[in-house]
């Protein structure tokens, strides 16, 4: 009877061993999981990136524009283009708050493509 007990009890303990899952093997796909996640994380990060930086170029530049207009409409104001430099100023400012728009507007690709866990 002792033999038949201590021959159970050490078939259910090698058996039991066998159904516990390898803690390497675990780890190894944890890790395998883990570098798929950080590929992807990587790839929304760059099309987020060339997006702001493409919204971002163009702002500068628009803006630049823009305020050239008005310092060169600014300085116009009180010779013989007056007209003109009135008009360059208006022009320029609406051009140069559109620029600031677009440049502000380009950060908003940053913030995107975070998840919350």
């Amino acid at each position: 009877m002792r033999y038949l007990l201590f021959t159970l009890l050490l078939f259910l303990s090698i058996y039991a061993k066998g159904q516990v899952q390898d803690p390497k093997q675990k780890s190894l796909e944890e890790l395998k999981r883990e570098v798929i996640d950080l590929r992807t994380e990587v790839q929304e990060v760059r099309l987020n990136l060339g997006k702001t930086g493409k919204r971002l170029r163009t702002g500068v530049a628009v803006a630049t524009i823009g305020y050239t207009v008005t310092i060169a409409g600014g300085l116009m104001l009180g010779r013989e283009n007056d007209d003109l430099g009135q008009a360059l100023l208006v022009l320029g400012g609406a051009t140069g708050i559109t620029g600031t728009f677009i440049l502000v507007d380009s950060f908003k690709f940053m913030g995107r493509g975070r998840k919350k866990r």
